[in-house]
């Protein structure tokens, strides 16, 4: 039985500012659970920003889910598509391992807010599945309580970076800028984060290691 969530989340600063910080999501305070991340594609065509990440998160499970596995790491694949002209960011993310036992994939929706001039609205948007005979419900219903209480800590996580790479918004002028170059500026940001986060991916996985 497929589980459907949504939720939509407000953030109280510009498009183009959630656009860059996207990349710079990890690692933060309230995110160590994503142990590393890899870029695999990235390119710009027709002026948007399309890429895709491989990102490994712990896997912690109750005991009970332990008799149908008890890996310590999932991977994750995240495909996304930044459009500076329409300030849309769309992403896709989906686990490659284990989806027979539950597979969760997400879209999350990043734009300007219509209500709010100089916010950005996220609407996500989840499927949690398992075709475990026997189990498929309990399962489904596990990983949907789970996925809910990661979405507070993901909004939690990405607010703090919001608010460490942008302390004073107002005088962000990134609004002002050619889409072409909000592209660009994107793509730099994300290739930044990229890098920042192999740095961090060693010591992040040190300290779970210790922690188990």
């Amino acid at each position: 039985m497929v589980r459907y969530y949504e939720e939509k989340t407000t953030f109280n600063f510009a498009w183009e500012q959630v656009a860059l910080a996207f990349w710079q999501k990890y690692p933060n305070p309230h995110s160590n659970h994503v142990l590393t991340e890899d870029t695999v594609q990235r390119e710009v065509r027709d002026g948007k920003l399309y890429s895709k990440r491989l990102l490994s998160k712990t896997n912690r499970v109750p005991k009970w889910g332990e008799r149908f596995y008890n890996a310590k790491s999932v991977k994750i694949v995240e495909e996304s598509v930044c459009d500076p002209r329409e300030q849309m960011l769309v992403t896709y993310t989906r686990n490659i391992a284990f989806t027979k036992i539950m597979s969760v994939t997400e879209k999350v929706v990043y734009c300007s807010s219509k209500d709010t001039p100089g916010s950005t609205v996220a609407h996500r948007s989840a499927w949690i599945d398992s075709q475990v005979f026997g189990f498929s419900r309990a399962i489904s219903a596990f990983g949907l309580e789970r996925f809910k209480k990661n979405c507070s800590k993901m909004s939690t996580g990405f607010n703090w970076v919001l608010h460490t790479l942008f302390p004073n918004p107002a005088h962000q002028d990134l609004h002002l800028l050619h889409p072409a170059t909000k592209a660009q500026k994107i793509k730099e940001a994300a290739r930044t984060a990229s890098d920042h986060m192999k740095a961090q991916a060693e010591h992040i996985y040190q300290v779970y290691s210790v922690k188990n």
